[in-house]
């Protein structure tokens, strides 16, 4: 009925004809989509008769990523605003301003930026620097690949961050 993507080892898809159908595996979680409602229906049919589940109906989140659409003007879309909102909160940085281009023309980092004295080094200990580093890589992988110049540039930085980075 399905078959696993060779690359994704969670998800499985199905084409007969125009017919498209793809099946997204997490954990216990099951996002099935596809743009024929009674192939779509059938699949539930079929899963539900090899496990036990419940049918929770159109999903709107999945993995922290929000799923909107607008049916009328035939667009789907995600977000992550409520994890990005989430990560800047667990970092102390909510009052951020908000910008349209993650890294601003001109900014540079260098080595000289790294703490040179004890004291400074000390104080970017105290910052969780590479989580910051991976809970943006999960907004850039998933929503955000505008995200991923910036990210280039500060990742080089985990080992040694100053303050400038």
């Amino acid at each position: 009925m399905l078959e696993r993507i060779e690359d994704e080892p969670c998800v499985y898809k199905k084409f007969s004809g125009s017919i498209v159908s793809f099946l997204i595996l997490n954990v216990d979680d099951i996002l099935i989509i596809g743009n024929d409602i009674p192939t779509l229906q059938s699949i539930k049919t079929w899963l539900s008769s090899c496990f036990s589940m419940k049918d929770l109906g159109e999903a709107s989140y999945i993995l922290g990523v929000k799923i909107y659409r607008d049916r009328s003007r035939r667009l789907l879309g995600l977000s992550q605003s409520t994890y990005i909102d989430k990560v800047l909160k667990r970092f102390s940085m909510e009052e951020s301003k908000i910008g349209f281009l993650p890294m601003r023309h001109g900014i540079s980092f260098s080595k000289e930026m790294c703490p040179s004295t004890p004291q400074e080094r000390e104080r970017m200990s105290q910052i969780s620097y590479a989580s910051a580093i991976g809970s943006i890589m999960y907004a850039m992988i998933c929503t955000r690949p505008d995200l991923s110049y910036a990210l280039s540039m500060t990742s080089r930085y985990q080992a040694n961050p100053g303050e400038g980075h």
